[in-house]
């Protein structure tokens, strides 16, 4: 399945807004969550935050989306019998929203093929590494254990295997010689809420989509992701 890229979406205040429906799935603070939904509703993204959907009831970012006016959900997976059966639940709850893009900030279950199926094309994740480096977790202990140079941040399209999907967008910070893993993590999470909205623009506004299993940005296939580098390294 390939990606039918989205017209050129504007906002205008006299004849309302056009907005792309967006649907956000986390399971802890949800920071990049707050983020995307700030730059929303500033005006600043074409998107309409449909829905937040928490795997987890005690997820901290539901009380913000909620503060912030947005509709909450949760779904445990504790209450199914298998991954296959919550992924099945899961995606009929998010289909009730009708979203055009579907975006996992911090969502910490793995999805099976038949839902991100479903979604191809118009599903990104973030994940705080330089893909394909050190997928899966604890990605900035490896990166401080393997005497890295440089560590980062990628936003990618979601595909069926798990940190693989076509790459958009890298933001790369260097590895400092007194670095522990809560001092990098900081300062890989401030490129997350850099690239992240930024990405999210890219598709909302039509200039970014998922072809053959490729991204697309501006019309023409990205060999390599774009870089972004840490202004205050």
């Amino acid at each position: 399945m390939t990606a039918t890229p989205y017209p050129k979406r504007t906002v205008d205040g006299t004849r309302g807004p056009t907005r792309l429906p967006v649907v956000i799935l986390i399971s802890g603070t949800g920071s990049n969550m707050r983020v995307i939904a700030e730059r929303a509703a500033r005006g600043e993204l074409p998107i309409d935050i449909r829905a937040v959907i928490s795997d987890r009831a005690d997820a901290r970012g539901l009380a913000t989306a909620a503060g912030m006016g947005i509709p909450v959900a949760t779904l445990s997976p504790k209450d199914f019998p298998d991954r296959p059966s919550f992924d099945a639940a899961l995606a009929k709850l998010i289909n009730q929203y009708h979203p055009g893009l579907l975006i996992l900030a911090g969502f910490m279950r793995i999805l099976g093929g038949e839902f991100t199926s479903q979604f191809s094309g118009r599903a990104l994740n973030i994940h705080p590494s330089l893909l394909p480096k050190y997928r899966g977790l604890h990605t900035h202990r490896r990166a401080l254990e393997a005497r890295d140079a440089h560590h980062g941040v990628s936003v990618h399209f979601v595909t069926e295997e798990l940190d693989g999907g076509p790459v958009v967008l890298q933001a790369r910070v260097p590895v400092l010689p007194d670095d522990t893993e809560a001092t990098l993590s900081a300062r890989v999470q401030r490129q997350e809420h850099r690239i992240y909205p930024e990405v999210v623009d890219w598709f909302a506004s039509g200039r970014l989509a998922c072809r053959e299993g490729q991204a697309w940005l501006d019309g023409l296939p990205l060999s390599a992701p774009v870089i972004r580098e840490d202004p205050n390294p």
